[in-house]
This record gives structure tokens, C-alpha cells and sequence, in this order.
């Protein structure tokens, strides 16, 4: 009896053993988070523009989006942008060869002209670039071209470093903007022409930054108003 009852015992802790191992392993299992991959990952393609030259990283346009989507309750990564004051189309197509991207964006943006202008750059050139550079961003996209929108380039001839020139940077940024919405058009993607906005720093001295050329951040956020409810729309598609 003394025997059985010991036996019987010692099944019994192996199975307890056994029980609690077999709970331990389930245990270790991750639980993948809910939504884990909701997340929409934001690329912004351009110059000193996107880059917000003399503004604070949170006054940036596309910093600004953000916060915009994030109100109306959009999930959305801290934007990754690729753009530097001075760069031509040329300059930011390296840029994105040397970033090595891959082609997983929800949404990309593309802002790009006005040094291929302010350099004396030519029109022809900036026509293939610029189309090149607009197909490279719904590449990134995942070849969505309901992903993508392209910002036309605002008029600087009414800050205070193009006033003397006005008129001429004026027309100039036109003809380069002419050519862009054309390409754009031609691919059906979406347009957000900001420039007749640009133009109201030349009686707003609050929206031109304290250079006295770029935007200030009050200045992008009249952009954004202009285009959120266009991106919004896109990111509920």
C-alpha cells in the first residue's frame, strides 16, 4: 500500500511538471498588438521647402500634415523626408538612388522646381526630371498613384529677396509650375496648387520666415489647410 501510494504520487508530480511546462511555452508566445501594421509611413520628396528652411522642425509642412491627420484620427508615422535647401531635381534624384529606399510608402509627396529655376536650370530639363522624379514616387508608393501628390512651387518674387525682381520670378515660376501640373495631370495624380497662397506674403509680412525668402510656419500652415481634406481623402480610399 505504502509503495502504491508513492507511486501513484510521483505520477502525479510528473504530470503537474508536465502541465505547467506545457503552460509556460504557451505563455511565451507573443500576442502580435492589434493594428500593428495600421500605421501609414509618410515620404516627403523636395528641397528647402519640405525641408522647412528657417522654420522649427514643427512648423514644416509635412510636419504640419501630420499633426493634421493625426487630429482627424489617422494613424501616422513621423514623416520621412529626403530634401535640402538648393537642390535641383537633379540633386534630389541622387538623393533618393543614395537613400535606398524601399517601395513601401502610403503616402508620398513630391515639391521640387524652384532652384532648377533660381539657377537658370533650363525648362526642358526640369520637364524629364521632374516626370522622372514624379514616377519614382509612385514607384515608392507601391506603384499607387492614388498615393502620391505633387505641391506646386510657391512664388518668392514677393518676399523681400525677389521683390526687386517681382514680375520676372513670377512668370518664371509659373512656366515652371505649367510644366509640372501637366505632367501630373497626365498621370492623374493629385495636384495641390499652393502658389496663389505663396503670393499673399507681398501684404502678410508674418508669412514669409525671418530670412526674408522662405515661408514662415504660418505660411505652411495655410498649405496644409489647402490640402488636407485632398490627403485625407486619399488616405481613406
Amino acid at each position: 500500500m505504502r509503495q502504491s501510494s508513492i507511486f501513484i504520487l510521483l505520477l502525479s508530480l510528473l504530470f503537474l511538471q508536465a502541465t505547467c511546462k506545457k503552460e509556460n511555452t504557451t505563455n511565451m508566445t507573443p500576442i502580435p498588438p492589434e493594428n500593428e501594421n495600421s500605421a501609414i509611413f509618410y515620404l516627403a520628396l523636395g528641397d528647402s521647402y519640405t525641408i522647412g528652411e528657417s522654420v522649427e522642425v514643427s512648423e514644416r509642412w509635412p510636419v504640419q500634415l501630420i499633426q493634421g491627420l493625426r487630429a482627424a484620427e489617422i494613424e501616422v508615422e513621423a514623416p520621412r523626408i529626403i530634401a535640402q535647401t538648393g537642390w535641383t531635381t537633379g540633386n534630389l534624384k541622387n538623393a533618393i538612388t543614395e537613400a535606398n529606399l524601399i517601395s513601401n510608402f502610403d503616402l508620398v509627396s513630391l515639391l521640387i522646381g524652384v532652384n532648377n529655376q533660381y539657377q537658370g536650370r533650363s525648362i526642358e530639363e526640369y520637364r524629364v526630371e521632374f516626370e522622372q522624379l514624379l514616377l519614382k514616387a509612385v514607384k515608392l508608393a507601391g506603384d499607387n498613384k492614388d498615393k502620391v501628390f505633387v505641391v506646386s512651387i510657391p512664388d518668392y518674387g514677393v518676399t523681400p529677396f525677389g521683390a526687386s525682381n517681382e514680375e520676372a520670378i513670377g512668370a518664371a515660376v509659373d512656366a515652371f509650375n505649367a510644366v509640372n501640373k501637366e505632367i501630373t495631370d497626365k498621370y492623374e495624380i493629385r495636384y495641390f496648387d499652393i502658389t496663389p497662397i505663396s503670393r499673399q506674403a507681398k501684404e502678410n509680412p508674418a508669412l514669409t520666415a525671418n530670412d526674408g525668402l522662405h515661408p514662415s510656419g504660418e505660411m505652411y500652415g495655410l498649405w496644409v489647410e489647402e490640402m488636407l481634406e485632398g490627403v485625407k481623402e486619399m488616405m481613406t480610399q
